[in-house]
């Protein structure tokens, strides 16, 4: 069975803590080599709503693109994404990258547009993985961050997960806007 790497963006405006965790849970039984990005807050963008929680994780998976997503729709549904009467995005997970697939996958846009419009998605795909290589536009992560010009404000948090702190402390005291 071959294993294609992917990437996911993972975010949360309610219960935070608490619903990315049990999505790294989740993801984790999904997901071979996990490894997650710091953890930063940031405005909403698009919604009207309180600050969100973002992080992107990356790992290797054996399941089809079609079958990731619709697990990853499972995990949101655990966590009351869909739930009728919810109030927030208790848990949002959405396929950045699978493999280096460009096109449209049954309604599923890959690379998906979020990674080069949100600093929440880029700069922390830019610390997780700098050197790799946007299907889209050829260049490395890194240098498309530091090309960014995106306009939110961003801050990394303190976050722990199984009581790994995933947000390094030299990074606790940085934010976007960049000076």
């Amino acid at each position: 069975m071959s294993l294609t790497p992917v990437f996911l963006g993972l975010g949360s405006n309610i219960e935070r803590e608490a619903h990315l965790c049990a999505g790294l849970d989740a993801l984790a039984a999904v997901l071979r080599d996990m490894r997650c990005s710091p953890v930063f807050e940031s405005h909403a963008v698009g919604i009207k709503s309180g600050p969100f929680f973002n992080l992107v994780v990356t790992g290797f998976s054996e399941l089809p693109l079609g079958e990731l997503d619709r697990r990853l729709k499972f995990i949101e549904a655990d966590n009351g994404r869909y739930a009728p009467e919810r109030k927030g995005l208790p848990l949002d997970i959405d396929v950045l990258l699978y493999g280096d697939q460009v096109g449209n996958f049954d309604g599923l846009i890959l690379p998906r547009a979020e990674i080069l419009k949100n600093a929440f998605v880029l700069w922390p795909l830019a610390l997780l993985a700098p050197e790799l290589r946007h299907p889209g536009e050829q260049r490395c992560i890194a240098d498309l961050w530091q090309a960014a010009s995106i306009d939110q404000q961003l801050w990394p948090v303190a976050f722990q997960w199984h009581g790994r702190e995933l947000t390094p402390p030299s990074l606790l005291n940085t934010s976007l806007p960049r000076a």
